[in-house]
């Protein structure tokens, strides 16, 4: 008897079979087509380049304004010129020096007046990603948010600028011959003007953080005195090293403050009232 029972063909023999795949139809491929694209890593990777590009336009954008403020404000140096050095005798002490003054007084120039252009961007780029009371708060202050800084640099143009550098010319002139170089007087007309006009921005500052919930009125109160001794230290950081510079710019910032506070907690009070609904 055939112990295989299949005509003495040993299983050895036996061709083994292949499974059959069919190839996918065109339905199975459109819906693993239509699953990858609604994936979540296709829409964060979409989201994300748009993002970018979005904020390369924006950036090109500042650029581009920027550097047409510039062109200008070099080009007119000639009538610029008195307003900056206010009629003080200064120095150079090489040709590369002109261009650095003229340099450094074109783009602290083109910078303000390329500022509203810069924040209209910027407000542009980061408007989808705020919350409707982040949106409303910023489209609402910041022309106020402008007109601070223009007042703060106003503040130390014609008033720390002129007062902390005639002290320092009678402190200096008791015992030294003074010669005032271009690129010293630049750099102290710059450090007693552009900081001033971001420190002015500080009521806007408490009144956004007061809107989304992380200070209030009673806790201002509460860090009012450490608050000033961080002013005073930002006032020494940010001015020439006497007490009459920092002294000037100390002053404003703590009437600031308590502005800040008084602005905080009416913005509360009108919160807390109930709404009338007819």
């Amino acid at each position: 008897m055939d112990p295989y029972k299949n005509d003495n063909i040993s299983p050895l023999d036996i061709e083994t079979t292949t499974l059959e795949v069919s190839p996918p139809t065109e339905v199975e491929v459109a819906d693993v087509v239509e699953k990858q694209e609604d994936s979540p890593i296709v829409e964060i990777g979409e989201s994300l380049y748009e993002h970018i590009s979005d904020l390369r336009k924006q950036l090109i954008k500042s650029v581009i304004v920027f550097i047409a403020f510039f062109i200008f404000v070099f080009a007119t140096i000639n009538y610029w010129f008195p307003y900056v050095t206010r009629g003080y005798n200064l120095v150079v002490l090489g040709p590369l020096e002109v261009i650095k003054f003229y340099t450094s007084i074109s783009a602290a120039l083109a910078l303000g007046l390329s500022l509203p252009f810069l924040i209209h961007f910027i407000w542009r780029f980061v408007k989808p990603g705020l919350l409707e009371n982040e949106t409303k708060f910023l489209g609402l202050y910041a022309p106020v948010m402008f007109l601070l800084f223009i007042a703060g640099v106003a503040f130390g143009y014609f008033v720390v600028n002129p007062l902390s550098f005639t002290f320092l010319m009678k402190l200096g002139a008791i015992n030294f011959d003074l010669m005032i170089t271009a690129g010293e007087y630049v750099r102290f007309l710059l450090m007693t003007t552009i900081p001033l006009g971001l420190l002015f921005q500080l009521p806007i500052v408490t009144l956004f953080l007061a809107s989304i919930g992380i200070l209030s009125s009673v806790s201002m109160k509460k860090i009012r005195k450490w608050s000033y001794v961080i002013m005073a230290l930002v006032s020494a950081l940010i001015t020439p090293p006497d007490f009459i510079s920092q002294l000037l710019v100390l002053i404003p910032m703590i009437v600031l403050y308590e502005i800040s506070i008084f602005l905080v907690k009416r913005v509360e009070r009108r919160q807390s009232q109930p709404v009338i609904t007819t």
